[in-house]
């Protein structure tokens, strides 16, 4: 991570759900650093306070990452392939 300033994007509840929103924004350009209270760490809870992750960006980002998961939660990477469909023909 740069020496930006990180801000918090979004608390979400369980780690499952955080690495997907990680790997979502990283996808789109976005560095993500995932924070959660040590003792869920230690031990494997996903539910209230112990299981809250929370959601960092730099700051720079936080706009876009914003409006990614905006995007996100309204459905809008539902029917979207993965890869890029020119690569797949050009392939055969």
């Amino acid at each position: 991570m740069s020496d930006e300033e990180l801000t918090l994007l979004e608390v979400v509840s369980g780690t499952a759900q955080a690495e997907a929103l990680r790997g979502l924004l990283e996808a789109q350009g976005i560095q993500v650093l995932l924070s959660q209270e040590s003792a869920s760490s230690a031990i494997p809870v996903s539910f209230g306070i112990l299981g809250e992750v929370k959601i960092l960006v730099l700051e720079k980002d936080l706009a876009r990452a914003k409006q990614v998961l905006d995007e996100y939660y309204a459905g809008d990477f539902e029917d979207q392939d993965v890869g890029d469909k020119n690569d797949n023909e050009a392939t055969g």
